[in-house]
């Protein structure tokens, strides 16, 4: 029998890299092998230097950033003062989740395995590098990379083929047991503690603040073909406080409509109530799930229903399926072989749990209440760039989101479940409130007076610098650049009222980009490699800060290549020279990103 303990931790930003960690918990104890998974930022980072074997999964964000929830982790690992020997007992293997159309593919686990070989690690295997572009997702790496893994962690040590006590098929169990109630609790456990009267601290992802929402409007045209909306709440005596880059968290629900038709197909009841009880010591119960809570809560508020399910999903209710022909496509979903076809089904026309259980009726049926919680996903908040500053808007919060809705082959549209959902609320028609919590963001301004700030954020991205130019005005600062770029000047041109305003005040320099107003299409980059005189003396001559926000597709890496040049053309330097030039400026926070998917 093998005696191995092994220890899976990850950073995960969307789910995807919990959700392998997960699976990979399940195969080893499948294989017999103790086995705990842990967020790195939950696990006392030092005690690694106890552990023998230790599989790292990390998620790749932003322009190579690491997962929010790996980041504490993440600066001890790169701390210098850490002796060259600090890991030497320990095996260990890293498996990377990124997409290969961008520039910074798979960074942070690349580096992690880098870092972790300079500490005295002793590498399992070669790190594994998923991709969201391959046609068959991550697993087309991952699969033959588990592989190798099993085989280098039982060694010579492998299972007994009779002592397979999980064999694949069969469900493992449930983390969780609802115990359901026969009376409904008379008090009113269901409502959302409002932060603010609390003295423990400012609003919390666990005591999120219940805001009023003041207005929701529309400010895109009516023929534009996306809907933005400028969105302000009304943050009064919630204790919150934030700055120039912060974000702001907002939890979403599922529509009414969707909790019904769940409800409906595993024939719950809506009105039960149950409190939850986890089957192992050790395991603790979702912290923002209140106890007891109704069925029609938990669907609604906390089960991701609206996400497109991951292989995980079909492997689980295979298991659970008591129907023989849902039973083997299920399983078909699940295998290796099989991920073509659950791509083609599942994950190009991106169709959710929902519909998914849907077109598994006799499945979604007979699934035990127990496996909710290892069967889907809890709903994630989403983070917005807050697009307000306290000094020029006192007690109140603005964001710009622009909702997601596009289509697929599906008869009904794809929409994003926090988009839309804030879309559908209307204060006019009665009082809204919205929880949510503030965080720091990825961009800071600079505090010493005088320093100039250039900013580029098309679309959107424009947000975090709304924020920054309300409050550097209110501070006297005038050094103020913004490139903005939309499609057109009477469609999606956010804001052009008040910046014109500043403009004409002295306080900002604003240079526009409307990409579908001429024959050549013009982006926010030309119009940087136009000013390129302006921008390298505002760098190199003034000390400026330079920061991007906006879509991390492509934009992003168009921006570094017009700086490369205008340091190349203006500054005179060489192509080395002139790429040392933007690292040190990248290095220095003197260049700061803010992107997202």
């Amino acid at each position: 029998m093998p005696s191995a303990r092994l220890l899976v931790l990850f950073g995960s930003q969307t789910g995807t890299a919990q959700d392998v960690s997960e699976r990979l918990g399940r195969e080893a104890r499948r294989r017999q092998l103790s086995c705990r998974v842990e967020a790195l930022d939950s696990y006392p980072v030092v005690n690694l230097i106890n552990e023998p074997v230790v599989i790292f999964v990390c998620a790749t964000a932003g322009q190579g950033d690491p997962p929010d929830n790996m980041k504490s982790f993440w600066r001890f690992i790169f701390r210098r003062s850490l002796p060259s020997t600090a890991l030497r007992q320990m095996d260990f293997a890293v498996l990377g989740l990124g997409d290969s159309s961008y520039a910074k593919f798979n960074f942070v686990a690349k580096k992690l395995h880098r870092r972790l070989l300079q500490l005295g690690g002793s590498a399992l295997l070669p790190v594994c590098l998923g991709d969201d572009q391959h046609e068959l997702g991550p697993d087309a790496a991952i699969d033959p990379w588990l592989q190798d893994l099993w085989e280098k962690v039982l060694g010579p040590h492998p299972v007994p083929l009779n002592l397979d006590l999980n064999p694949p098929g069969v469900p493992w169990p449930s983390k969780f047991t609802l115990q359901f109630l026969k009376d409904t609790p008379t008090s009113g456990p269901e409502e959302l503690c409002v932060a603010g009267t609390d003295p423990q601290g400012p609003p919390s992802e666990l005591q999120p603040f219940l805001a009023p929402m003041v207005s929701n409007q529309r400010v895109t045209g009516p023929s534009h073909f996306q809907d933005v909306r400028l969105i302000e709440f009304d943050i009064s005596g919630s204790g919150m406080s934030f700055a120039a880059g912060d974000v702001v968290l907002i939890q979403p629900e599922n529509t009414a409509s969707h909790v019904q038709q769940f409800c409906q197909a595993l024939g719950l009841d809506p009105e039960q109530h149950f409190t939850l009880q986890p089957r192992e010591p050790g395991v603790t119960c979702p912290a923002q799930l209140p106890q007891p809570c109704s069925m029609r809560r938990l669907v609604s508020q906390y089960l991701d229903i609206a996400s497109v399910p991951r292989r995980s999903f079909f492997e689980l209710l295979a298991c659970l399926s008591p129907h023989e022909l849902e039973r083997e496509k299920l399983r078909e979903f699940s295998s290796a072989q099989g991920q073509e076809e659950l791509c083609e089904y599942c994950t190009r026309p991106r169709r959710t749990a929902l519909e998914v259980l849907c077109d598994f009726p006799h499945t979604a049926a007979a699934i035990p209440p127990d496996y909710l919680l290892d069967l889907l996903p809890l709903i994630r908040p989403r983070a917005f760039s807050i697009a307000s500053s306290l000094r020029a808007h006192p007690s109140r919060l603005q964001i710009l989101v622009a909702v997601v809705q596009y289509r697929t082959r599906l008869r009904e549209p794809r929409r994003g479940l926090c988009s839309s959902w804030l879309a559908s609320l209307d204060p006019v028609q009665g009082p809204v409130r919205v929880p949510l919590w503030v965080r720091s963001g990825g961009l800071t301004f600079p505090k010493t007076p005088g320093v100039p700030v250039i900013m580029v954020g098309p679309g959107t991205g424009v947000a975090p610098f709304r924020a920054a130019i309300q409050e550097r005005v209110a501070q006297g600062e005038t050094g103020n650049v913004l490139f903005f770029g939309c499609r057109r000047r009477d469609q999606d041109f956010y804001w052009e009222a008040e910046w014109e305003q500043l403009q004409a005040r002295g306080c900002l320099t604003l240079v526009t980009a409307f990409s579908r107003e001429q024959e050549q299409q013009a982006y926010v980059q030309h119009r940087l490699r136009a000013l390129g005189p302006l921008v390298w003396e505002l760098l190199d001559g003034r000390g400026a800060r330079f920061y991007l926000a906006g879509n991390a597709k492509h934009m992003p890496a168009e921006v570094c290549d017009t700086l490369l040049s205008i340091f190349r053309e203006e500054g005179g330097l060489s192509a080395p020279d002139a790429t040392a030039y933007l690292a040190q400026l990248q290095r220095t926070r003197r260049f700061q990103t803010e992107t997202w998917a």
